[in-house]
């Protein structure tokens, strides 16, 4: 596993391996590549990508406006720094959206995609909620480790307190202002990609019980993907890749070994 920067302040792990299409790690908003361990480790004899996304972690945010665009341009960046041609994409929460964007942009580059607890048209009690945690986050400066409640099962974090320390320092390091960038992006998105240019085999994934990625978001958008499948992942809530590492490890070693 190596560790580098790119020219424009992307940071990235790569672990190199035989494989010329990597598996590359787009994490969700707050976050880091960190949240990645599981499937890196899983993945370990496979060549793996995971990065930060633009203003969290170690990666710059330079811009004071973003669009998915962008997420889009970074991905292409460091695809180009490494000599790669091809990818498979796991997107998770807002990394989702950003492997959404890029699969309508750059199907050229993409072998598969992955869809990992990803949105779809929030009903309107759904958008005011997002909309109402936004506001609070502009309010404190600062993220509710409440969060963690939503994302693991009870019973998850009482058993796995290294866990909840783990990702709740990861919310604290956030700098707020490009957090506040991203998180607008996420709470605001408009559902307008254009999903027909989605070409590549797709999987769209999401916990059973994850009251912000839903499952019926998975059913539909599993729906608009033409070459797609669809895994609901037992017992799971948000960050089921990591509460449920090994139902969500094997379903996506399955679906990318049926595309290799």
């Amino acid at each position: 596993m190596t560790t580098g920067t790119t020219a424009s302040g992307t940071y990235y792990l790569f672990n190199k391996k035989y494989q010329d299409v990597p598996i590359v790690f787009v994490h969700g908003v707050g976050l880091t590549h960190e949240i990645w361990q599981p499937q890196l480790e899983f993945f370990n004899y496979h060549s793996t990508i995971a990065y930060d996304i633009l203003g969290h972690g170690k990666s710059s945010l330079e811009k004071k406006e973003i669009s998915f665009d962008d997420f889009s341009d970074q991905l292409i960046e460091l695809m180009d720094h490494l000599n790669i041609k091809k990818i498979h994409l796991v997107g998770f929460s807002i990394g989702s959206l950003i492997a959404r964007n890029f699969a309508t942009k750059h199907n050229e580059r993409l072998q598969t995609l992955t869809l990992l607890c990803s949105i779809y048209k929030r009903t309107e009690e759904q958008q005011k909620i997002v909309n109402q945690r936004f506001e609070q986050a502009k309010q404190d400066l600062k993220l509710s480790k409440q969060a963690l409640k939503r994302w693991f099962t009870d019973k998850y974090l009482e058993n796995n307190p290294e866990i909840y320390e783990k990702i709740s320092s990861i919310l604290s390091a956030n700098n707020m202002n490009n957090f506040l960038k991203v998180y607008e992006l996420f709470v605001n998105h408009k559902n307008d990609e254009d999903f027909n240019k989605i070409k590549a085999s797709t999987l769209v994934m999401t916990g059973e019980y994850d009251i912000g990625s839903t499952v019926k978001m998975s059913q539909e958008l599993n729906s608009l993907i033409s070459k797609s499948q669809l895994k609901i992942i037992k017992d799971g809530k948000h960050l089921c890749g990591i509460e449920c590492a090994d139902d969500v490890n094997l379903t996506i070693k399955n679906f990318i070994g049926s595309d290799e």
